[in-house]
């Protein structure tokens, strides 16, 4: 078997990856394993200058692989890759770029196991590159380029258009058999300046657990121009037009997740990829699921580790004090009318209760939320899914107000009602849910108009906005 380790970014000395190759190269054959190592060095040619993008290291990523293992395009020789951090990410979009959905069952990767990955973002990458810098924990406190924090920031594009792509993959059966293994203990050493994402319940100190899972959802809520509702808003009444679900709730086929004990994100003591050496490998979990997916060939055993996964998963979370034995979701919200433009000034609710009050969330259950600075049409909320859980049988809802709100061109407030049991089938513990919520763009018919050749010539400079919407 021919093993790569991509390591994450910012990482500059392949020591990042601790004893973990040679341990696993000395003791596979205690798990039938014949396995050859190479190391992919992606230090060698990433740069951390701002202008490298995600797209120039995986076709940086393809160049390496041709020059330093060309028999797996020459003599199609399949192999398997073990993956820290950002370097998930990385192989992830070279998966799609290369071979996508379409290609997937000529992809020559086997197995892609994936420590701690930022799938949908980490919490950090927002407070910009000076800042990451000075934080130990973040990939070596190494200060990393600005458009590769632009990929890892939450509710980035780059991640949601690669969620959407991910959907319709069938891994399994086309012999591609991903996995994402995580930690969601915190090593206090990396407390080096303050800042609570490097203590936040249900992460490893850099990367939560809902944004690594490779289990997630999507959906898409649009409005109803036909159907309104009265509400008091902080006793203000008003109109506004009910949200509506558009089609299915997406997911893509299950990738094992499993959270290990005692792992963080980084550091030889606590470190998922650092942390394991010659004398304590046998009572590291994360070496003994390493092995384990590496010997999965086929959809039953792929199933039946996913099941071991989940197992241990429940295990360590249930003993979890940090994170109050809780797990924990993102809700991604993107906002964009129905022209196709992205609305970036918005106010969003989440309601709670009979009467959908916003004041009304249980306590607790608001975690964290975050505004996608690139695109501020985004916002990524944080949320105990245990505490919502306690309350199956409550209403929950989601207001909008998005700006403007009159004028030739304006959107209408809209809301979206649902039960809190209905809304646990959507949003799922240690996942992340993507809800895209279209508005209706209204134009006012004062926007053009036509006038009489007969009439002298008149000015429409001050023409105003209350000639009632267009029909079309």
């Amino acid at each position: 078997m021919l093993l790569l380790f991509i390591h994450g970014w910012s990482v500059t000395n392949t020591d990042t990856y601790g004893k973990l190759p040679r341990i696993i190269s000395r003791n596979a054959h205690k798990y039938d394993l014949d396995i050859e190592i190479k190391n992919i060095w992606l230090g060698r040619y990433i740069s951390f200058h701002d202008e490298v993008t995600m797209t120039d290291l995986i076709r940086a990523l393809q160049q390496a692989l041709h020059d330093t293992v060309p028999e797996i395009f020459v003599d199609n020789v399949p192999f398997s890759c073990i993956t820290h951090s950002t370097g998930g990410p990385v192989v992830r979009e070279w998966v799609d770029r290369y071979f996508g959905n379409e290609k997937l069952n000529e992809l020559p990767l086997q197995h892609l196991i994936m420590l701690a990955p930022a799938n949908h973002g980490s919490s950090l990458a927002t407070l910009g590159k000076e800042r990451i810098g000075r934080i130990k924990s973040w990939f070596n406190g190494i200060e990393p380029g600005k458009r590769i924090l632009d990929w890892l920031a939450l509710g980035s594009e780059y991640q949601y258009r690669l969620a959407e792509q991910n959907i319709h993959y069938k891994n399994a059966d086309n012999g591609y058999f991903p996995f994402v293994i995580i930690g969601q203990s915190i090593d206090e050493k990396y407390y080096d300046f303050l800042n609570s994402y490097l203590n936040e319940v249900g992460s490893d100190g850099v990367v939560r657990v809902a944004g690594a899972n490779m289990n997630y959802s999507m959906l898409v809520l649009k409005e109803n121009t036909e159907k309104n509702l009265s509400i008091f808003h902080r006793t203000e009444a008003m109109e506004l037009n009910h949200l509506e679900q558009s089609g299915i709730i997406e997911q893509p086929v299950n990738t094992p997740l499993c959270v290990v004990p005692k792992a963080s994100h980084s550091g030889s003591k606590m470190g998922i990829l650092k942390s394991p050496t010659y004398k304590n490998a046998d009572k590291k979990p994360v070496v003994e699921m390493i092995f384990k997916a590496l010997k999965v060939n086929d959809k039953a055993s792929y199933q039946n580790l996913e099941e071991e996964m989940e197992d241990l998963t429940t295990k360590t979370q249930s003993k979890d004090k940090h994170s109050k034995k809780h797990r924990y979701s993102n809700i991604v919200f993107s906002i964009w009318d129905d022209e196709g433009n992205a609305v970036k000034n918005f106010d969003l609710f989440l309601l709670y209760g009979n009467n959908f009050e916003p004041e009304k969330l249980p306590k607790g259950f608001f975690v964290d939320r975050q505004r996608n600075t690139k695109s501020p049409n985004t916002i990524i909320f944080y949320l105990d899914y245990d505490v919502l859980a306690k309350n199956p049988d409550a209403m929950m809802g989601i207001r909008v107000f998005a700006r403007p709100e009159k004028g030739f061109s304006y959107y209408h407030p809209v809301e979206y009602r649902n039960e809190v049991n209905n809304f646990l089938q959507m949003l799922q513990p240690n996942e992340t849910l993507y809800v895209k919520i279209i508005l209706h763009r209204y134009v006012d018919r004062n926007s053009f108009r036509f006038g009489s050749a007969d009439n002298k010539a008149m000015s429409f400079k001050d023409e105003k906005h209350n000639g009632g919407t267009i029909e079309f």
